[in-house]
């Protein structure tokens, strides 16, 4: 078998010359292996009730809590930068047990999806599908002896997934890590009528301790417990295989891997072992992180954000989901 090994660089009795193609940005940018567009990022925005809202994330800093009459010049803004799309976190203005905001027609959510298709058709919108931001218990579904009860939650997934398609969503995406919410997803949406709506799952979504600040963005935090039962163990990456070949077989039509940079092994087996598109969620704790090392003066936040964003890629991701999508995309074009 013949060596993948470039050796044309490598002088006669002498040493490689890596350096050639290094020497100017013109030369670095011709030989460049990955490459980052604003059309790669799909942005998250937390959408909550009442009017005139937009209330800054004190753990996240640059992200806010919008109302949907303040969603227009965000919408605009997201556009204009030519992101790839937006994905929609809610916050009710009531929760109960049944999480029944999740799936109410007039729900935060689905008037945001209304909304934002109203303003700009064009734009990809993707809808989280759980239960946590509509519990009052911040769990991520049924409750049975303290427990999240699996199969009783996913008739409420389902619920909620109908609602957003029926609402106008483009994608899908189930968060919970319920077994069997794709399949019992898929079905749903089919039977309502919505058999193009694609389903983007959570189908690897760790335990970790990098949501932190998703929890005070999303006011998911649970009352008691933690989500171990259910979200991965970050130690498995042979079990993430098993994961996302599950909710391929379920229907799946594009996988998430979260968080990201600390599973960027697990995003690149999965590129190795699928050939559906990935996305990697570089989560709040990740932007955080780099946002407080930057207010310090320790970092660049430019180049080390742009660094990590072409780290997920290079790992094998199709489309990243990001807080730095803006500025992401505003460095991009300079």
């Amino acid at each position: 078998m013949a060596s993948l090994i470039d050796r044309s660089t490598t002088a006669p009795g002498g040493f490689a010359r890596f350096r050639r193609t290094r020497r100017t940005e013109a030369l670095r940018r011709l030989v460049r292996e990955t490459t980052l567009e604003p059309s790669d990022f799909v942005y998250p925005l937390f959408v909550t009730h009442g009017e005139g809202v937009r209330r800054e994330i004190g753990s996240m800093p640059g992200q806010f809590q919008l109302s949907l009459d303040r969603l227009g010049p965000e919408v605009e803004e997201i556009v204009a930068l030519g992101i790839g799309g937006v994905l929609l976190f809610g916050l009710p203005e009531t929760k109960d047990a049944l999480a029944s905001g999740a799936y109410d027609p007039n729900g935060v959510v689905q008037g945001a999806v209304r909304a934002i298709k109203g303003q700009a058709p064009e734009l990809l919108v993707v809808t989280d599908v759980c239960c946590c931001e509509y519990t009052d218990h911040g769990h991520c579904g049924v409750l049975v002896d303290g427990e999240v009860h699996n199969d009783r939650t996913l008739d409420l997934l389902a619920r909620a997934a109908v609602s957003h398609a029926a609402a106008g969503a483009d994608i899908v995406a189930p968060s919970d890590m319920m077994d069997g919410r794709v399949g019992a997803i898929r079905a749903a949406l089919d039977a309502a009528g919505h058999e193009a709506t694609p389903i983007m799952s959570y189908s690897a979504k760790y335990a970790s301790g990098f949501y932190g600040p998703f929890r005070e963005a999303a006011d998911s935090t649970p009352q008691f417990g933690d989500r171990r039962s259910h979200q991965m163990d970050p130690a498995n990456a042979r079990e993430a295989l098993r994961e996302i070949a599950a909710d391929v077989d379920e229907g799946a039509d594009l996988i998430i891997v979260k968080p990201a940079l600390a599973y960027l092994d697990v995003v690149a087996r999965a590129r190795e072992e699928f050939r559906l598109p990935i996305a990697a969620y570089n989560v709040s704790g990740e932007y955080a992180m780099v946002k407080a090392a930057a207010a310090n003066g320790w970092i660049d936040e430019r180049r080390i954000a742009l660094e990590i964003l072409t780290a997920i890629k290079r790992a094998g991701a199709d489309i990243v989901i990001t807080y730095h999508a803006k500025d992401a995309a505003r460095w991009l074009d300079e």
